[in-house]
């Protein structure tokens, strides 16, 4: 008698399958503001180069998960405009 291969995927489970979209992920590093770090420019309405960065052609700001700004920066760039 010829033994057959069990190809189901019934009894195997892989680890992605037991991952939800509620567990945090843990591979996510956190980025620092840009505006926060040694060096970096002062948030003033004079600079609109800088304005521009972070600012979209509507005059909305820009969330901070495009921007990596935070939120006290944010606020700085709303006050300004």
């Amino acid at each position: 008698m010829k033994s057959r291969k069990n190809n189901s995927k019934k009894g195997k489970s892989s680890s992605f399958s037991k991952l939800s979209i509620f567990q945090p992920n843990k591979y996510k590093f956190k980025k620092s503001c840009p505006l926060s770090v040694k060096g970096a420019p002062k948030i003033d309405y004079k600079n609109i180069k800088l304005l521009k960065r972070y600012i979209s052609e509507n005059g909305k700001i820009l969330p901070s998960r495009i921007t990596n700004v935070s939120q006290k920066k944010a606020k700085g760039i709303i006050l300004i405009n």
